[in-house]
């Protein structure tokens, strides 16, 4: 009865949209798109309740302006608390990108060199039977294992990045470099931690230096369960009928550059923006970041550095990663050619494949506006 009540209250909000106010702490809005803001407002807040997410954000941008941001639902269900457009949410995989981004500029710099091994920057970490180079990490490539259960809930490595390398540090890889793409948080944290030994600092204060305050995003930071953040929402998950509980604590302090970032919509499409439509990574980086690599059989690589690409219908090409952890769950997808650039983030895992991103830049391209079919 309570989730038939929460879905017909969504959309009744969904479908109210009429004269809101330009811009206050739930929504921001600009009138030349207001047709277009309703079509993906009233997705967006069908996306919310028929997957009983607690709360979320969306935001889109044009031509590097955002158009629209809208905070939905709470932050705290025992509280009945509201989130706002500078909650904090858990984007899971999607603190890749931080780190990619982060690695991008270090070579763009001097800092690293993607051809270089682990052992030239980090002297200590164990030799495999075959090199890793900082490519490999980015690339997802290592041979390095995913992470098993007893892994996650070994609490005595969680506390740094550095503690955590002690999960897997003296593992066999399962292949060789190179060869297959098997996402694992372990390359990323590597790559964190190979950072904290260049720069001589924690990987939080990299992540202010070279992103958090370089491209004012004010709602993105590390977790850490035993530190107050403010705005951070409370994190949800689903029992094992389906009902909406509140999510087992985690530490991630182990895995940040991997996972264990929170950030918002409005911050994830100032950071697209940054990355594809400004000058804050060069040209040369930013094809070198798209690269597609070569792996077993000659098969491209389908990640690129942290970022998925794919063909729209119409075969323009889309950026798009998704990402979801306990608690958590968020989604960037942007369109080059276009310069449109959509996020969301929510305080639940929902499923990545129910995504409405796709139909929501429908309503933002030409084609669509125009009547024509992509």
């Amino acid at each position: 009865m309570k989730k038939g009540i929460h879905f017909l209250l969504l959309l009744a909000l969904a479908l109210s949209f009429t004269n809101c106010q330009k811009h206050t702490d739930k929504i921001i809005y600009n009138k030349k798109y207001i047709k277009e803001i309703k079509a993906a407002r009233k997705d967006m807040m069908f996306y919310v309740a028929r997957n009983y997410i607690p709360g979320a954000s969306i935001a889109i941008a044009k031509d590097g302006e955002i158009i629209y941001s809208e905070a939905m639902g709470l932050a705290s269900k025992d509280l009945d608390v509201g989130v706002t457009r500078n909650t904090k949410y858990r984007i899971g995989e999607l603190s890749e990108l931080f780190t990619s981004v982060i690695y991008m500029k270090m070579i763009e710099n001097g800092v690293l060199h993607p051809d270089s091994t682990v052992q030239h920057y980090f002297p200590n970490f164990p030799e495999k039977r075959y090199k890793i180079t900082l490519r490999d990490l980015a690339y997802n490539c290592s041979g390095i294992h995913e992470e098993n259960m007893e892994d996650s809930e070994d609490w005595e490595y969680h506390t740094s990045l550095q503690q955590g390398l002690k999960l897997f540090k003296n593992d066999t890889l399962l292949t060789p470099p190179g060869l297959f793409q098997s996402p694992s948080i372990y390359n990323y944290n590597l790559l964190g931690a190979i950072m904290e030994k260049v720069t001589k600092k924690s990987f939080n204060k990299i992540l202010k230096e070279y992103l958090t305050d370089t491209l004012k995003l004010t709602n993105t930071v590390s977790d850490n369960p035993f530190r107050i953040i403010k705005g951070r929402t409370d994190y949800f998950d689903y029992n094992i009928v389906s009902n909406i509980i509140p999510a087992k604590s985690r530490d991630l302090r182990y895995s940040i550059p991997s996972r264990g970032i929170l950030s918002n919509a409005e911050d994830l499409v100032k950071f697209g923006n940054a990355v594809f439509f400004s000058d804050y990574l060069s040209e040369k980086t930013k094809t070198e970041m798209l690269k597609q690599i070569p792996l077993y059989n000659n098969i491209p690589s389908k990640l690129t550095n942290g970022w998925l690409q794919i063909e729209s219908n119409n075969g323009d090409k889309l950026i798009v990663r998704g990402g979801k952890i306990t608690g958590g769950s968020a989604s960037i997808l942007i369109h080059p050619k276009e310069k449109i650039v959509i996020a969301y983030t929510t305080n639940l895992n929902v499923e990545l494949n129910d995504t409405p991103a796709f139909d929501i830049l429908d309503y933002f391209l030409p084609e669509k506006k125009n009547g024509e079919k992509q």
